[in-house]
């Protein structure tokens, strides 16, 4: 089913959603292929974290990428931080029990890799998610923000392409227990045509419930979700009065609330890398409850845009920057 209007032109480019889908689509094929193939078993805990180099970089980052996150430890030997780094994510990998992989690349021995991510210095955290890069923080992080930032990587993973990671061999002893697979959700046309509806409209109340109808039974699906951060957005806009808005923001620059109110008009109005820019520096200028309040908000409205934007890849990394 093609992607509807969502009744906000020049604000959302619905390519995304559709690059989206078809990323998702392409990792679910790779992934029958595999099984096809007999190549979904469980694996051990040991390949939970692996070294990789130029050679097997495709086989075993991007081709792994389309069943879990990949995330990538760029190191040297002679990186001090690396060493404060290194062991903290390869412990976090094996926590997460197979919903990410640890890939682990010497830049020194992988000149070729470190300059196609683009890598200024290290240690340099990157992640592969069916396919596509996603830079993660530059540098040593404390390990709340270190799992905060794979919390996410795994939700991005789980709802935009349908990764639910790996099974893991159970102490040595043989794979874990698979559970049946679910049967295919939907179809949904007629719920999601309902919220068009709805937002058509103006009744964003009915358009944010039936997107979550389809969401309750469907947590996957991009239509819907893409929807619902849009359903939302609007739904707020509709209740402000932009100038004062605007005023208020101007006048109350620590105001919490006046900036995500003007950036909400921002994405609105098509502005998207004012929006960005004004949360990322409310991010870098506050602390405790006001700053998970503004970063809540700039990744609601990176799922406004989509995360195939270019200019939401920007924003993350630039979020990442200002976060460790």
């Amino acid at each position: 089913m093609q992607p509807r209007n969502m009744s906000m032109s020049g604000v959302v480019d619905l390519a995304a959603v559709k690059a989206a889908g078809e990323a998702k689509t392409k990792a679910e094929q790779a992934r029958a292929e595999a099984a096809r193939q007999g190549g979904t078993g469980a694996v051990p805990a040991a390949g939970l974290v692996i070294d990789v180099d130029e050679a097997g970089f495709e086989r075993d980052v991007l081709q792994r990428s389309t069943e879990v996150p990949v995330v990538i430890d760029f190191w040297a030997e002679w990186c001090e931080p690396c060493k404060q780094l290194s062991p903290v994510l390869e412990r976090l990998a094996l926590e997460y029990n197979g919903r990410i992989v640890l890939a682990k690349i010497d830049v020194d021995a992988n000149q070729a890799l470190m300059q196609q991510f683009g890598i200024q210095g290290i240690p340099a955290v990157f992640a592969v998610v069916a396919g596509q890069a996603l830079p993660l923080f530059q540098g040593a992080a404390p390990e709340a923000q270190i799992r905060q930032t794979l919390d996410q990587l795994v939700q991005v993973g789980e709802e935009r392409f349908g990764l639910t990671g790996i099974a893991v061999q159970a102490d040595g002893e043989g794979a874990e227990p698979q559970e049946a697979p679910a049967p295919p959700p939907g179809p949904y046309d007629a719920l999601l045509e309902a919220a068009v509806q709805a937002l058509d409209a103006g009744d964003f109340a009915g358009a944010v419930q039936a997107y979550r109808n389809v969401l309750s039974d469907d947590p996957v699906n991009t239509e819907a979700k893409l929807g619902l951060a849009q359903a939302e957005l609007l739904g707020r806009v509709g209740e402000l009065d932009p100038q004062r808005a605007r005023k208020d923001a101007a006048d109350n620059p620590a105001d919490i609330d006046a900036q995500l109110a003007v950036a909400d008009l921002d994405l609105a109005g098509g502005h998207v890398e004012d929006a960005f820019s004004r949360l990322i520096e409310t991010v870098r200028g506050t602390a405790g409850d006001d700053r998970e309040k503004a970063r809540l908000r700039l990744l609601e409205l990176f799922e406004v845009i989509g995360g195939d934007d270019p200019r939401v890849a920007a924003s993350r990394a630039a979020l990442a920057r200002v976060l460790f």
